[in-house]
């Protein structure tokens, strides 16, 4: 009898690995120096300024956009809603009740009427900023 080839075990190959997906690291944006509103230019045109630099529009759009930004907040304010910029912080409605006061001039009794006044509580990183 003739004797049968032996057949050597032949390891599966494997199937190929697939390079493992890198990480996608976030971009690293350079962190900007941002300075403070310089003597005798007001903190409006300070702001667009710096949102015109930023993003590189024009000084109207720059303008429309610091305007937007101030109307929202002032008519989510009026509905009496909280507007919190996480970070910076929270503009919020506080209600003062009437009361009775005294006139320092004449001593005189006087009657105070209830009043709203906007408060701003520091998010944060602003505290720790500062």
């Amino acid at each position: 009898m003739a004797k049968k080839p032996v057949k050597k075990a032949v390891a599966k190959k494997a199937a190929p690995k697939k390079p493992a997906p890198k990480k996608v690291q976030a971009a690293k944006t350079p962190v900007r120096k941002h300075k403070a509103t310089p003597d005798g230019v007001s903190d409006r045109q300070h702001l667009i300024g710096v949102i015109q630099a930023g993003t590189g529009c024009s000084a109207a759009a720059a303008n429309e956009t610091l305007s937007g930004l101030i109307g929202t907040i002032t008519s989510s304010l009026k509905k009496n809603q909280r507007v919190q910029l996480v970070g910076f912080g929270s503009f919020s409605v506080a209600k003062r009740a009437a009361r009775k006061g005294i006139n320092p001039r004449t001593g005189d009794a006087i009657k105070i009427k209830a009043s709203k006044s906007v408060r701003f509580k520091a998010g944060q990183t602003l505290k720790n900023a500062v």
